[in-house]
């Protein structure tokens, strides 16, 4: 047996899923493969490095495939690995967490805003 750092699966989680980005990008590659371009548009706000960085991280984790069609011009894209589509299946419920309380949780970043301008 390996012997682990992590005191609770939760730690596990978040070393792979770790970052503003990653569980977004999980996210969305539930639905189906996805080019970089169309990742971009629907993680709003991730620059391009952040967002090829995670992408990056993601593949060498084994969390998402990428899939290079080797055509001029390039043609990549990304899906889910087995592992990483079992990982999505438990973020859904956190999506529908957040919806559920999507009014509480604005709230709270606006306070957070508000808090830090005033610092």
């Amino acid at each position: 047996m390996t012997e682990t750092k992590f005191r609770c699966g939760l730690e596990a989680v978040l070393a792979i899923l770790g970052g503003k980005w990653k569980p977004l990008i999980v996210y969305h590659l539930a639905s189906g493969s996805k080019r970089t371009g169309q990742l971009r548009r629907l993680v709003t706000n991730v620059s391009e490095k952040m967002l090829i960085q995670h992408l990056k991280e993601l593949t060498d984790d084994g969390v998402i495939r990428r899939i290079d069609f080797q055509k001029v011009p390039p043609h990549v894209e990304y899906e889910l690995t087995d592992f990483g589509r079992s990982l999505a299946q438990v973020l859904a419920p956190l999506c529908e967490w957040g919806t559920h309380h999507i009014d509480e949780v604005a709230m709270i970043v606006k306070k957070r805003e508000h808090v830090a301008k005033a610092a």
